[in-house]
């Protein structure tokens, strides 16, 4: 079954980006290990279409081992106010314009990586007046939220890694606890919250406990009703438990 997952792959892999291999001692070395340098190319994910920068990109310039997170995403969204805070290029906002949503806020740090995403909404036809797209420290910007009392029906939150290597990991559980914070307040009643973690050194044990604190902090009551990992095209090697970086919980507010 795994093995047709692979079939007809594209040969062309881009190395390691430079601060992994700057990590394991290895020198620093950007582009691809097979042919030729690709440039941005487009593809298609559940009818969606997205422009990848697989060169300048964050990690392949698309984070496909969240697919199925975002398929699933798509279903929960309709009729929703959504929230997508570390939206990147938008692949969560526009899986959720596409089930649905009455209105998405996409929050990230980078105008490149928003502007990939009003093209990648611009490409699909879709109704911008829907989407509104902001620059800014998503910290932040959730805290003016929270000021203003906006509330939200789903909201994703799916930040970069901020455990790099162990030694970080009691940082990153302080900034996993304020966003998860953050995201109880803005939760409407009855409203879900899909929470991630690509942090490898952070256990899904220790991410649900984070979590757990967070809606104990914000005086929120909530119940796990699934847990997300990676898409099926990401093995797991027996000897590197690390490699089940990506983990996920979808909570309800009650």
């Amino acid at each position: 079954m795994v093995h047709e997952l692979f079939r007809g792959s594209d040969a062309r892999i881009l190395g390691p980006d430079v601060e992994v291999r700057s990590l394991e001692g290895l020198p620093p070395r950007v582009g691809p290990l097979v042919g030729a340098q690709p440039g941005p190319v487009r593809i298609t994910e559940d009818g969606i279409a997205y422009e990848v920068d697989v060169v300048a990109g964050q990690k392949t310039g698309f984070f496909i081992d969240q697919r199925d997170n975002r398929a699933l995403a798509r279903e929960l969204a309709a009729g929703a106010d959504v929230l997508n805070a570390f939206c990147y290029t938008g692949g969560f906002t526009l899986a959720a314009l596409a089930g649905g949503a009455k209105h998405v806020d996409s929050i990230d740090t980078s105008e490149e990586a928003l502007a990939q995403a009003r093209r990648n909404l611009e490409v699909n036809g879709m109704d911008a007046a829907r989407a509104d797209w902001i620059a800014a420290d998503v910290f932040a910007h959730l805290r003016k939220y929270r000021d203003r009392g906006r509330r939200f029906g789903l909201i994703v939150l799916d930040p970069p890694k901020f455990a790099p290597t162990e030694k970080h990991v009691p940082n990153a559980a302080r900034a996993y606890k304020d966003i998860n914070l953050l995201a109880f307040k803005l939760l409407a009643p009855g409203g879900l919250l899909a929470t991630f973690s690509c942090s490898g050194g952070v256990s899904p044990e220790l991410f649900q406990s984070i979590v757990a604190g967070a809606a104990l902090d914000a005086g929120a009551h909530a119940k796990i009703i699934e847990r997300f990992g990676a898409a099926a095209d990401h093995p797991v090697a027996l000897e590197f438990p690390e490699g089940e970086y990506l983990k996920g919980l979808l909570l309800v507010k009650s």
